[in-house]
């Protein structure tokens, strides 16, 4: 921006009422996302009332100068954590995927399960923090600046910017399948401390050398072929000789500007004082171990999960009826779901322990009733190796039965404006479908069990 001062008073500065717009919209984003507890929606509203304040003290010409800087601001904002536990956890398979394959380009025999490598003395996790995500985020910024200053046609520009997710992916699995060659030959010490993290580093900038290379190619390429440094050159502004000085006057803009602003500070302090109301419920150590034929044995989650669900209260307990059917019940309880602390998708969790979602759909589960309503809940059947497995869930918050995470989202939000509440449950129901058995007793005996187990509920998940 401070490189195009001189071209934004070339052009003028004129006062634009779709700022106006630009504005109103952060802000109603602003004040969604505090009373949805999605903090990166609130954090986005900042950039967008940014943009469009500038749009409503510089007019549209001086603000397509403008406009790229800004839009680079997106780029400090995380991604929502639904999105970013999704995009992660496919990442992570994926990076462990050609991490293996780089493995075994050095002969060592290696067993892939999940985001799990097996190297037989030292088992690998590639966790959250090795998905690439790290990398991705700050070399997409750098691309995009990249691309904003090189001299070149757009498609050059687009590139170089859509390359930054490829290079990532591919080095930080290169980077994984390292790192077990390492383990392999010298002890698990290759794989923690102080070394993890300087690979990391090392292969962050052999991403940034391959992002120069790659501008590098691109400039030889094409009718106007120049040096690097001619594309990517930084040109030092230079100022007119006879500056015009203009004084910009305040019009209608810039006060209803004041006036947008103080609605949009007001709606946010209140939103962001706004206290949510926990219902009162029986907590599910005291939830019965035997419904009808069906006999449980409680678990208990270990603290790894614990502190990465931050649930309030949960259940997890293996049923069992006569006939030796076995059926895993849990349920996660949160008293106040903010931003972090909320229900996880088991569709983002389940392919990190290995299984594969062969199928996915909604249906309903025929005479049975939660909150007055029909039983409607996501059904998987998910595999490993030889081994399936059938898997009911639905949300179950504040007397609505909910099977979309997005609807999950905006429920937060109108409930937390209309009855300050965003209280609410994850519940699951998986039963193993054992070798030769057919699909349809496995379902049978799941739909039979929701039957006993869902009208027991009310009392630990309230309306």
């Amino acid at each position: 921006m401070w490189q195009r001062r001189f071209e934004i008073q070339k052009t003028g500065i004129k006062s634009s009422y779709a700022g106006l717009v630009l504005v109103a919209a952060g802000g109603a984003l602003l004040f969604l996302g505090l009373l949805a507890t999605t903090h990166t929606l609130a954090q986005y509203s900042v950039v967008i009332v940014i943009m469009g304040l500038a749009l409503t003290f510089l007019g549209w010409r001086a603000f397509k100068l403008v406009f790229a800087p800004l839009f680079l601001l997106f780029f400090m904002v995380p991604l929502p954590p639904f999105v970013f536990n999704n995009l992660s956890g496919k990442l992570q398979l994926i990076s462990s995927e050609i991490g293996v394959a780089v493995i075994r380009l050095f002969d060592i025999s290696v067993y892939l399960e999940g985001n799990v490598i097996d190297l037989g003395s030292y088992k690998l996790q590639v966790v959250e923090a090795c998905s690439g995500l790290r990398y991705l985020f700050p070399l997409a910024s750098l691309s995009f600046v990249a691309a904003y200053i090189y001299k070149g046609a757009l498609w050059k520009k687009a590139i170089i910017f859509l390359s930054s997710a490829p290079i990532t992916v591919l080095m930080n699995s290169f980077r994984i399948g390292v790192i077990g060659v390492l383990v392999e030959y010298g002890g698990p010490g290759q794989a923690e401390g102080f070394l993890h993290d300087f690979e990391g580093w090392v292969i962050f900038m052999a991403c940034i050398a391959i992002l120069v290379l790659e501008m590098a190619v691109l400039a030889k390429i094409g009718k106007n072929k120049m040096t690097l440094a001619e594309a990517f050159g930084i040109d030092i502004p230079v100022p007119p000789e006879n500056p015009d000085r203009r004084y910009v006057k305040s019009g209608a803009p810039h006060y209803l500007f004041l006036v947008l602003a103080g609605v949009v500070t007001a709606g946010a302090v209140y939103a962001q004082n706004a206290e949510n109301r926990v219902p009162e419920r029986r907590l599910f150590v005291g939830f019965p171990m035997e419904l009808a034929e069906w006999k449980g044995n409680e678990d208990k989650l270990e603290t790894i999960y614990l502190d990465a669900l931050k649930l309030d209260d949960y259940l997890i307990a293996d049923y069992r009826n006569d006939a030796g059917q076995q059926i895993n019940f849990y349920v996660a309880y949160y008293g106040d779901q903010t931003a972090g602390a909320a229900a996880h998708s088991p569709r983002s969790c389940i392919p990190g322990g290995g299984w594969q979602i062969k199928n996915h759909d909604v249906v309903s589960v025929e005479g049975v009733q939660a909150h007055g309503q029909p039983l409607e809940v996501n059904r998987m059947i998910i595999a490993k190796g030889d081994y399936r497995q059938l898997v009911y869930y639905w949300f179950q918050q504040r007397g609505r039965v909910i099977n979309n995470e997005y609807w999950v989202k905006w429920y937060l939000f109108q409930d937390a404006l209309t009855r300050h509440r965003t209280d609410g449950a994850l519940v699951r129901l998986t039963i193993p479908i054992q070798p030769g058995q057919d699909l349809a007793d496995a379902e049978e005996a799941l739909q039979e069990f929701a039957g006993v187990v869902v009208p027991k509920l009310g009392p630990y998940v309230p309306e």
